[in-house]
Formats: C-alpha cells, structure tokens, sequence
C-alpha cells in the first residue's frame, strides 16, 4: 500500500475517543501533523498526551460558525490535506417514540455535522496536491436496523453526499469516500449493550452477541480495523478510489 503524501495535515473530528482517536493515531503514526476537533478540551487534550494528536480545536459540529472557526484556525497552522468528518452521536428508540427532537439531533450531528465540516475545509483544500476527505457513516447508512430510524436516515444521509460530492469533485485532486463501520468496539456501542442489559434482563455476553449477530464473522469490529480502512484511502495509492461507501463488517451488507 502506499503510504501518506509527505507531511500532509490531517483533522479529525470526534478525534478525541473511539473510532477517530483510532483514526489519528493511524494518521499520525503514519507521518501527518494531525489535529483532532470535538466538544470537550479535556479528551481532547488526552489524546495529544497519548500521541493521538498534535494539536486540537474545539467545536460542535452541529454548529457551523465554532466549526468554521476551528478549521479556519486549523489551516492557519497548516493547510488541511486529509478531512475526516468522523463525529457523531446514536439514540435509539421505536419510530412511533421518536418525536422531531430526536430526529433533529440525529441530522445535526450525524448529517449537517459532516456538511459543515466539509464546508469549511473544501475550499482550500481543492488547491492542495493531494487531498483527502473520508467521511464515517454507518451499516446503519447502508441498511435499515430497527429502533434506530433517525440514526439510519442521518447515516444513509451521509451517503448520499459522499456519493454527490464525488462526481462534483472527481476533475480535481480531491477523493470523498465513507467508511460504514458495522458494531465496533467503542464505548458508543457499550453504551447500547448496557441500554440492551437494561431493558431486556440480559447479561453483558448475551447483549454483545446480539449485536455480533449482525457481522456474519460473529463479533464486533475492531476501532483500528476502521482506522486502517481510513489510512487505505488516505494514501497516494488510493487516487482511483472515490464515491465509495466501503463496509467495515465482517461480510454484513
């Protein structure tokens, strides 16, 4: 596989914990000056004392103008090579319980999360020699599952502008792809396995293999098996590749 361009500056939003700190680490110990962006200084803070990150930017982003200053002051250090629109957030409940609060909260972040992000950092990133925009959805983006419809709409949003982005852009050196992680292991996931204890009785090995069921390889999927994935498309070797949703899943979908 080749490797990343020379020194390339990457973001990563949600870079802080789980899948996108996975994602910086693969990035930064690939060679790229790395700035992780979420909500909360402090996790962002640890993932730069553990090696994660060279420098971090706080936002929401579900709020467009902190997201446009954030990158705005990310690129002043660096210009930004490699995008991961990689935040966001899961709720689950039935459709007939989830109201237009939920399914808003599950746009913002999950969708116009990743359209803000990308806003803010297009423009000059179509001048770079190499750039790179990857964004996380979901099987959910690919599939239905039940209990999670806003969640599933907001992903197979993201998608879609992965897909439209592509062909506006494919004249130019920038690729869009997804990633569409199946259940990994992220403390998001055992924030649902304690929702699937809670409401069902079952015990933590039953309620992690309700969700394994899904991956025809019977477990979770590995945070740096999606951070690998992620590093693929990064990579110069990768130029051919865009408008792709590619399934990290053990075979689902």
């Amino acid at each position: 596989m080749s490797g990343l361009p020379h020194s390339p500056h990457a973001l990563v939003t949600g870079g802080g914990r789980g899948i996108g700190r996975e994602i910086a680490i693969a990035l930064a110990r690939a060679g790229a000056t790395v700035t992780v962006l979420g909500r909360h200084r402090a996790t962002l803070d640890d993932a730069i004392a553990a090696g994660a990150a060279h420098f971090a930017s706080v936002a929401d982003v579900a709020d467009q103008a902190a997201v446009s200053t954030a990158i705005a002051g990310a690129a002043a250090r660096q210009p930004i090579d490699i995008l991961i629109a990689n935040a966001g957030s899961a709720e689950s409940a039935p459709f007939g319980k989830s109201d237009a609060a939920l399914f808003r909260r599950m746009i913002d972040i999950n969708f116009m999360g990743v359209v803000h992000t990308i806003q803010a950092a297009l423009p000059s990133m179509r001048d770079r020699p190499h750039g790179r925009i990857v964004a996380v959805a979901s099987t959910a983006g690919l599939r239905g599952y039940a209990y999670v419809s806003a969640y599933s709409a907001a992903k197979h949003a993201v998608v879609g502008l992965v897909r439209s982005l592509a062909l506006e852009l494919a004249a130019t050196r920038v690729t869009v792809n997804a990633v569409c992680p199946g259940f990994t292991d992220t403390d998001l996931v055992a924030g649902s396995v304690d929702t699937i204890m809670k409401k069902t009785g079952r015990s933590r090995e039953q309620a992690i293999a309700e969700l394994s069921k899904h991956n025809p390889q019977g477990r979770l999927v590995t945070p740096a098996e999606v951070a690998d994935t992620v590093l693929w498309l990064c990579s110069e070797g990768s130029t051919a590749i865009t408008g792709q949703a590619i399934a990290v899943a053990g075979g689902e979908v």
